[in-house]
Formats: C-alpha cells, structure tokens, sequence
C-alpha cells in the first residue's frame, strides 16, 4: 500500500510541473490532483489563519440570494472553483478573490469579516492586535484600515517566496500603492516589470493589468493601499 500511494505521489508530482506550489498540493491529502489541473489559480496550501475565506464568501452570496450558478456567471469564475473556495478546500488567488468580490459587488474590507472597534475607541482606530487577516497560502493579507465604508483600504501583503497574485493579471478601476517594508517582489504593471526593495515605493492605475510575485528565497512584507476613482476616469 505505501509503495502504491509513493508511485501516485511521483505521478501528481509529474502531471503539476515543479511549480512548489503545486507539488505542495499534489502531496496525498484530502482532494484529488485534478482539481489543481483544473482550477490553477487556486492552491490547497492551507495553513492555520485567523479567516478562512470560504465561510465569510458563502455567507456574503447568501445574504444577497444569489446561486453558486449566477455567481459564477457573473464573475467568470467555476462553480465548481467556487464551490471549492466556499468550503474552504482550495485558497483563491488574487485574481479569483477580486472576481467574485466585483461580481458581488462588496468592498475589500467586507471579505476580511470585519471587527468592530472596541474599548472606546472611535471609529477611525484599527488596534494592531484586532487586525483582520486573509490567508491565501502564499500570500496573506493582514487589513489597516479601521471599521466601517472607506474609499481608501489600507493593508498589509505578507509574500512567501516563489508566491504570486495568481497567472492571470488583475485589473480593475482603482488607484494603488505602496511601500516594500522587508524583502523584495517584482511589480508588473501594463506588461513593464521593476524589481522593487525595502524602502521602494510606488504608485500605478489599477485598470491597467497588473500582478506580483517573489522569485526571492526571502518572504516580502508590503504595505498595499487601494483608493476608489471617479469612473469617469475609465469610461
């Protein structure tokens, strides 16, 4: 029996490519090697968070009365994708989580379940020790910004190496920016690339196509902020 689950062991390894991600996945787990071939910009790296995405998603298409199917129409995502983020079998990537929260039409901040300010404080106060938190294996998103509808969000993206925001670039209308608070990723905006460091800044329009990833051996640490735009701006 071990040399049998070894050998389909060394077979996922070989279907997946040498991607650590997907090798990660591949490894005999609670779900089969195909829903990683067929749903690549999800990943089954699961590691104990403080939010698991999937409940806070399912609950958010409940309160509107929306199917698994008109979701998925209207984010272009699976259902069976969906299905599997909901029951929190596989982690989204950037571009997936983006999708479904526009086609859901709900802030950022909505998917981080988010805490009420307490003690006292008024509402524009985040407390570091009630920041909500997103695991999506590879890349963790810890949320800044203080309870309630902002047009600014302000987070901060935890990047393991070899993670990415997912192959497909995102794009959407919004400004974003930031700061390289450790470590070092690489920024793709509108097909141009810079390798940015500790201490690096910058600025770029989210409705060009843009992704992220860390082809160092050390975790990146940045702090992401995304501002809403006038539409007009994109029209």
């Amino acid at each position: 029996m071990l040399d049998l689950r070894l050998k389909r062991f060394n077979i996922e390894i070989q279907q997946v490519g040498h991607q650590p991600v997907a090798i990660r996945s591949a490894m005999p787990r609670n779900q089969s090697p195909d829903v990683v071939m067929k749903h690549q910009d999800t990943v089954d790296t699961r590691s104990e968070s403080p939010r698991e995405i999937g409940a806070a998603l399912r609950q958010l298409r409940h309160d509107q009365s929306m199917s698994l199917q008109e979701l998925a129409k209207k984010s272009g995502v699976s259902v069976g994708m969906i299905s599997q983020i909901e029951r929190d079998m596989a982690n989204p990537s950037m571009r997936v989580l983006t999708a479904i929260r526009r086609a859901l039409n709900i802030p950022m901040q909505a998917m981080f379940g988010d805490e009420k300010s307490d003690g006292g404080d008024p509402s524009f106060v985040r407390r570091s020790k009630r920041r909500p938190h997103i695991d999506l294996g590879s890349l963790q998103k810890e949320l800044l910004t203080s309870g309630g509808n902002h047009n600014l969000q302000i987070m901060i993206l935890t990047l393991s190496p070899g993670g990415t925001s997912g192959d497909t670039a995102l794009s959407y209308p919004a400004e974003k920016g930031g700061l390289v608070l450790e470590g070092e990723f690489i920024l793709a905006v509108d097909q141009q690339e810079a390798l940015l460091q500790q201490g690096d800044s910058f600025v770029f329009d989210s409705s060009l196509e843009h992704s992220i990833r860390n082809d160092s051996d050390r975790t990146a640490t940045i702090l992401w902020v995304i501002g809403a735009v006038q539409f007009d701006r994109h029209l």
